[in-house]
């Protein structure tokens, strides 16, 4: 396949976070964050709602500017060379972002257009992933048509049709029934084994990470508080699931959005021009 970025990656590490500091105003968000995530790998990113998830992935993929701390993504800095960064990954947000007034075909083709990808290499592109995800039989329909589940696997098709060495994939099967889960997921570890595509994941279904990822990395209050595979996290607590070490390390208080509800706000007024953070 013909690759549409130029991959400046250095050693086996594909992602790859010193010291990471995110403050707004008084409020530390990211607390010295450190972790990396080799490449073509399956890494889980988990913590309470409010723990810095979201701030963290927003910094990784040029949405927000840390206040302190490096980030490199494919060889490249997310600050300086952002435009390269976004050639490298593709994302699925856990809203829908598709345009439900177009078709799947055209949703996938505006996105084929503002990534400047030639129409000889996305159109085949296109249909082979469309097949993938099983939706090249609908691709004349209109996505307000669609249910859940297929504009969930829409959204993946279209964040892959740069070829992207990573995918972020935020909450990617929340709200959807255990047979379309199992479905997206079988299409993304078909992707990550095919094409070495590593996958960078939130989810709240302790089940999915303990099941899919390599390497989890746990954050709460902003801090990564433990990092391993699932067997490692679960010996290191004395707990026998995944959902129990979780829990153990992060405590059994609920939480409330608060950080990321800034974090929005901040996020929405830069888009609308409100300067940068």
């Amino acid at each position: 396949m013909t690759e549409q970025n130029t991959n400046r990656q250095v050693g086996d590490n594909i992602i790859d976070v010193k010291n990471l500091v995110k403050k707004f105003g008084k409020q530390l968000a990211v607390d010295n964050v450190s972790f990396e995530v080799k490449h073509g790998k399956v890494f889980a990113f988990l913590g309470p709602n409010g723990a810095g998830k979201t701030t963290t992935i927003r910094m990784l993929t040029t949405m927000l500017h840390p206040t302190s701390g490096t980030v490199r993504l494919n060889g490249y800095d997310p600050v300086h060379e952002s435009n390269e960064t976004r050639k490298s990954f593709g994302i699925v947000f856990q809203d829908a972002s598709l345009d439900n007034e177009l078709t799947a075909y055209e949703n996938m083709k505006f996105h084929a257009v503002l990534y400047n990808v030639p129409k000889e290499i996305y159109t085949p592109r296109i249909e082979e992933l469309m097949k993938l995800v099983e939706l090249w039989d609908r691709r004349k329909e209109y996505v307000k048509n669609f249910s859940g589940g297929m504009k969930r696997r829409l959204e993946i098709a279209r964040g892959l049709l740069h070829h992207p060495k990573v995918l972020f994939l935020d909450e990617p099967t929340l709200g959807l029934d255990p047979q379309t889960r199992n479905k997206i997921w079988d299409y993304i570890r078909n992707l990550n084994q095919k094409e070495g595509l590593t996958v960078f994941f939130t989810t709240h279904y302790m089940q999915e990470a303990d099941r899919y990822a390599e390497k989890i990395a746990i954050i709460d209050h902003g801090k990564i508080v433990a990092s391993g595979s699932s067997e490692e996290l679960q010996k290191q607590t004395g707990k026998e699931t995944l959902e129990d070490a979780f829990l153990a390390l992060t405590g059994t208080q609920i939480r409330d959005e608060a950080g990321g509800a800034i974090d929005r706000m901040r996020v929405h007024r830069k888009a609308w021009g409100g300067g940068r953070n």
